[in-house]
């Protein structure tokens, strides 16, 4: 009987530890489920004035909230990307190459759209 006795507690105890570790998966699982609806990106192409993608273009990204700026220097291909962006705040965009600045576009918090595209020309004087 005694046998039986720790048997019984070595599976009880067995038990409990699949269902804390399966409760705490679970948890885990729901938090980045949240977290994934309240981040979002924004990518896109810099172009000069005859459509053209720049590389090396500097791609400068503003959090109207805190103001604080990301940059991201444009691949090969003109391509530019901003990842793990708060849905509630408002960001400005432009870029600048050469002395040449994009007019300044704004990804809203009211924009639903988790993966945002947008695209720039850089095609003024920078002042």
């Amino acid at each position: 009987m005694a046998s039986f006795d720790v048997r019984f507690r070595v599976l009880a105890l067995a038990m409990a530890g699949g269902i804390l570790l399966s409760s705490a998966a679970l948890a885990q699982f729901g938090k980045k489920k949240d977290q994934d609806s309240t981040v979002r990106t924004v990518q896109g192409i810099v172009s000069d004035e005859a459509d053209n993608p720049i590389s090396g273009a500097v791609v400068q990204l503003e959090n109207m909230k805190t103001l604080q700026i990301r940059s991201f220097i444009t691949k090969e291909k003109g391509d530019y990307y901003f990842s793990d962006l708060s849905t509630d705040v408002d960001y400005k965009l432009h870029a600048e190459n050469h002395g040449m600045v994009s007019s300044t576009k704004t990804l809203s918090s009211f924009d639903s759209r988790k993966a945002a595209t947008m695209n720039l020309k850089v095609d003024q004087p920078k002042k």
